[in-house]
């Protein structure tokens, strides 16, 4: 009988720290059947793990690695240790890759291809045991997956063995998870690295603008790793952002005597496998985050970290989802200086300071947080829980991102008005794709092609990016071989079948159509009808649209910006050949903190028709009724989401109607418009007195309660301000008058108070405390000062000299008579000789004349 391979590399294992550990995992497992693993990158857990449980338990074992670099990697380097080809013993599966076969025993897959294995099959039919790795990173699918494995331990399959491996101190949060109800054993391994030294190395100027890392910082990034490598030996392993950032690094250390390789996941697979390898001379690796923490670079003793991570963010209220440059989190940082330290003493040179670094978030957001949760929803939907309740979820998608995933998905027609999977929903999800490029693959295939319709939804899921935003450039420039080419047109040929799978058992067959979105007259959905008459401008640009009807874009009159459908506005990079364009397909934008307006990535130019036909849907007509306070004018508008596209003139709106757009008009503008007249305003503030003093049944009379309430007071007038036409609004308070206590009005609230000089003045019930101003003569045989509303609040008196000016406020008249009145006529007597001023008011005579 052979040997076999995983016995004999655990029986003389690499001297790898997690190696003490093996049995303590397969005893875990031998008891609960689940295990967290606890350790540190560099610590060996990705390569003696997966073979020790297939040992142990038999049976083949799958392995999830958050990148397809990684998962390729992580199998080559076990099938070496095991001196065997990848396919053997140990294989992988990644998007359009597969290299196994019935010997293999250890199976590494990206998480996103066992999270479709499960929904194809749940019970996981011929695998023993799942290990998740890295599931600190904590990516869309690897809590999804986490949650879906536990599902199937708790309900299918009981003898199906987990292991999640985490390098962060969240193991406890993960064993929660993955235990049930008791929490998983957690095995903990200590690290190994070397010592690594910190190099401080910050910018003079700002790390990034609003269109991301400034040119002045990718030279300073340049600038530091050439410093490393005069510094230091050793291969260079730099951090930057995203494969831009790695481009741009990369020409700027062209001329130096060592071999500078790209490593990003766009590349080709025999590129990225050059780019890991080591060769004869020293290397410089320019990478993205790919090497992050799940993949092993061999030979680099020194790391140069931008100290910036590309992660995903979406504007729930703009319906942007996309991604944005942040600064790294203390744990990355961490996590990347480390692989400065696997194989010997290193060092990192961080371009960022030392007070910065105190300053960095402890860890990344977790993606189901941040992340466009639509792919997640549709996930959930298929497996029969549309909204996650009762899975392991690490942590739930916020309400607001799952409810607008929602309602992508009906607007697909993905799932129904309760959130369950429609056989078009299933027929999408077969897709690999986001959901939307998917249902625009479905639509487009039967107008445009399959071929040509997954060549623009490959550009799309490949996150291509050209020079002024212009897309049909980017795709021409990938047919023609272009820089990311091969794994595009990987891409292209899977989607393209896919498609014709998904199609195949769909009714009418392929190229009927897949949902409602393309109206009555919209292109014809024959197979193959347009395939050899339509423009690259105009294929592409139906693609687009279809995928991403909420992003058409029309110029704004007179100006350089976009507004687009979902009513978010957008500008195009300067320079850009499309600027002017009167339409815009946009696949891809750019989001900056603070900035009005998203900056146009990706876009192709389309017209009008093609836009109406693509967003059906969002294409609504409405009336439009509105009062500026004077008169009515009234349209019928007809809109694509948030752009108008054209209106016309509306001659004969219901009365119901007008009405309507008076009582708007005054709510958005405010009772001021309606011209108070001052009787109006008098008897208005009586009756404000009254309620506050006093309460119901006085009627509230603030703006917001005759506002909430028009109908009330108002409603016998609307039509006749509707018409021009002015309204008593006296009588129009009247009406709130309470019956029988109206009859009581003048008398708790008296419009005008006779003084002692028989006179009748005016009260001014503006104030907080109505007011009485009075000449000081005419007050003269006044005991005390007068009381309104049943004795409850005393006039406040405005005491007035001869000239009408005021001499004393009061409202204690019987103090006021005996403490300011003398000081008042002191210095009063003088300046009106003519005037009466008695020693004794309270039994003078009082005048409302000058004369003495």
């Amino acid at each position: 009988m052979p040997e076999d391979p995983i016995a004999r590399l655990l029986a003389a294992p690499p001297d790898l720290p997690v190696g003490a550990h093996l049995g303590e995992v397969v005893a875990a497992l031998g008891a609960r059947g689940v295990a967290v693993v606890q350790a540190p990158p560099g610590t060996g857990k990705t390569t003696l793990v997966p073979p020790a449980v297939a040992h142990a338990l038999g049976g083949r074992v799958v392995v999830t690695q958050p990148r397809r670099i990684a998962a390729r990697a992580a199998a080559r380097r076990l099938a070496a240790l095991l001196g065997e080809e990848v396919g053997a013993s140990v294989g992988f599966t990644v998007r359009g890759e597969s290299r196994t076969s019935a010997r293999t025993r250890v199976e590494v897959v990206t998480t996103g291809t066992l999270v479709r294995r499960l929904q194809r099959d749940p019970e996981l039919a011929g695998v023993r045991a799942v290990v998740l790795d890295e599931v600190h990173e904590r990516h869309l699918d690897d809590d999804l997956a986490l949650a879906l494995l536990v599902d199937v331990r708790e309900n299918l399959r009981d003898d199906l063995a987990l292991v999640a491996m985490s390098a962060t101190v969240e193991a406890e949060r993960t064993a929660a998870a993955v235990g049930g109800d008791v929490a998983a054993p957690v095995v903990r391994v200590t690290g190994a690295l070397h010592p690594v030294e910190k190099v401080w190395c910050p910018p003079r100027g700002p790390r990034q603008d609003e269109r991301g890392p400034t040119r002045a910082f990718l030279d300073h990034v340049v600038a530091t790793t050439r410093r490393a490598l005069a510094e230091r030996g050793g291969d260079v392993l730099v951090f930057v952002p995203g494969v831009r950032e790695v481009e741009v690094v990369v020409r700027g250390l062209s001329g130096a005597s060592v071999d500078v390789w790209p490593l990003h996941g766009r590349l080709a697979g025999r590129e990225q496998d050059r780019a890991l390898a080591t060769g004869r001379r020293r290397r410089v690796v320019v990478s993205t985050a790919v090497a992050e923490s799940s993949l092993t670079v061999p030979g680099v003793r020194v790391v140069v970290d931008a100290g910036l991570s590309r992660e995903p963010r979406t504007d729930v209220r703009r319906g942007l989802p996309g991604l944005v440059t942040v600064s790294v989190s203390r744990a990355g940082a961490e996590q990347r200086a480390g692989r400065a330290g696997r194989e010997g003493p290193g060092a990192v040179y961080r371009c960022w300071s030392e007070g910065d670094h105190a300053r960095l978030v402890p860890h990344p957001e977790p993606e189901i947080r941040t992340a466009d949760v639509t792919g997640l929803a549709l996930e959930l939907a298929c497996w029969g829980t549309p909204d996650g309740r009762g899975l392991a979820l690490l942590d739930p998608p916020p309400t607001a991102s799952l409810a607008g995933a929602h309602e992508v998905l009906r607007r697909l027609g993905a799932v129904d008005a309760g959130h369950a999977v429609t056989p078009l929903g299933r027929r999408i999800a077969r897709i690999p794709a986001d959901p939307r490029h998917a249902r625009a693959l479905l639509d487009a295939a039967a107008v445009v092609g399959p071929r040509r319709a997954a060549e623009v939804v490959a550009a799309l899921s490949e996150d291509v990016r050209v020079p002024g935003a212009d897309l049909v450039a980017g795709l021409r420039a990938l047919r023609g071989g272009g820089a990311g080419a091969e794994p595009w047109r990987a891409q292209r040929d899977r989607l393209e079948r896919a498609t014709r799978d998904a199609t195949r058992d769909a009714p009418g067959g392929f190229g009927a159509p897949s949902g409602t979105a393309t109206p009555a007259d919209g292109p014809p959905r024959s197979r193959g009808a347009h395939e050899g008459r339509l423009t690259d401008d105009e294929a592409v640009g139906l693609v687009v649209a279809l995928a991403h009807p909420d992003r058409l874009a029309r110029l704004r009159p007179g100006g350089s910006s976009y507004l687009m459908a979902s009513g978010a506005g957008a500008v195009l990079p300067a320079g850009s050949p499309l600027t002017g364009t009167p339409w815009l397909a946009v696949a891809e934008v750019d989001r900056s903190p603070g900035r009005a307006d998203a900056v146009v990535r990706s876009a192709v130019p389309v017209d009008e028709q093609t836009a109406r036909q693509a967003a059906a849907a969002d294409v609504t007509v409405r009336a439009e009724v509105a009062w500026d306070g004077a008169r009515v004018s009234a349209a019928r508008v007809t809109s694509l989401g948030a752009i108008e596209l054209w209106r016309e003139r509306w001659t004969d709106p219901s009365k119901d109607v007008v009405a309507d757009a008076v009582r708007a008009g005054l709510r958005r503008d405010g009772l001021a418009v309606l011209r108070w007249p001052e009787a109006a305003v008098r008897l208005r503030e009586r009756l404000d007195f009254l309620h506050r003093v006093l309460g119901a049944p006085w009627p509230d009379v603030t703006d917001a309660a005759l506002l909430a309430d028009l109908d009330a007071w108002l409603g016998p007038d609307v039509a006749a301000l509707a018409r021009g036409r002015t309204v008593n609004l006296t009588g129009a308070l009247r009406r709130l008058l309470p019956w029988p206590e109206a009859a009581r009005l003048d008398e708790l609230a008296p419009e005008r108070v006779t003084v002692p000089s028989g006179s009748g003045v005016r009260v001014d019930y503006g104030a907080d405390q109505p007011v009485l101003a009075v000449r000081l003569q005419e007050t003269f045989g006044w005991q005390r000062t007068p009381r309104l509303a049943d004795g409850r609040v005393p006039l406040l008196l405005h005491l007035l000299s001869p000239a009408g000016r005021p001499a004393a406020v009061t409202a204690d008249l019987e103090s006021f008579w005996v403490q300011g009145y003398p000081q008042v006529r002191a210095e009063l007597r003088g300046r009106y000789p003519k005037h009466a001023w008695p020693e004794d008011p309270t039994s003078a005579t009082p005048t409302a004349r000058r004369a003495r």
